[in-house]
């Protein structure tokens, strides 16, 4: 498997962690009762705005852990890592070929968002289904990358 597959790995299961964890604490939130949920844009700003900044921590620990596990492990095996690191020209279309993919799926959840106001849904639908396409264009572009890596890509 490839370094930037495991990488890629990696940040798939931390962006999974943060959205299990935005999912827990809103559903605890409805439970309890969140006053006026669907016009209170202040609860869900400050709530996006720290799963936003617990999820960037996140990634960041996940991935120190992961680098030190794969070095560990690549110095165990006597493999020489500085091969496998190094970014070449397959590794960079593949990820332009995911962030275009990325961008239609959070291009279309805009649209999607801006359809709820029309017809006139509370706003904080629109800020969750904002979130939510970003989150999920994170994986989508998660996603794609290791497909190419398994399939291949052809610069077509």
């Amino acid at each position: 498997m490839y370094y930037q597959e495991k990488k890629t790995i990696a940040t798939l299961i931390s962006g999974l962690l943060v959205l299990s964890a935005y999912c827990i604490y809103v559903y605890q939130k409805y439970q309890a009762g969140i006053p006026d949920a669907g016009s209170n844009l202040r609860f869900w700003a400050v709530t996006m705005l720290i799963f936003i900044g617990a999820g960037i921590v996140v990634t960041i620990l996940i991935l120190i852990i992961f680098h030190i596990i794969n070095a560990i492990i690549n110095e165990a095996v006597q493999h020489e890592q500085d091969d496998e690191m190094i970014e070449d020209e397959m590794d960079k279309l593949i990820e332009l070929k995911a962030s275009r993919n990325s961008y239609f799926v959070v291009g279309v959840g805009f649209v999607i968002s801006l359809i709820t106001l029309v017809i006139q849904k509370p706003p904080a639908v629109m800020l969750n289904i904002l979130f939510f396409s970003f989150l999920l264009g994170s994986f989508f572009e998660g996603i794609t990358q290791l497909y190419y890596y398994r399939r291949g890509i052809r610069h077509g």
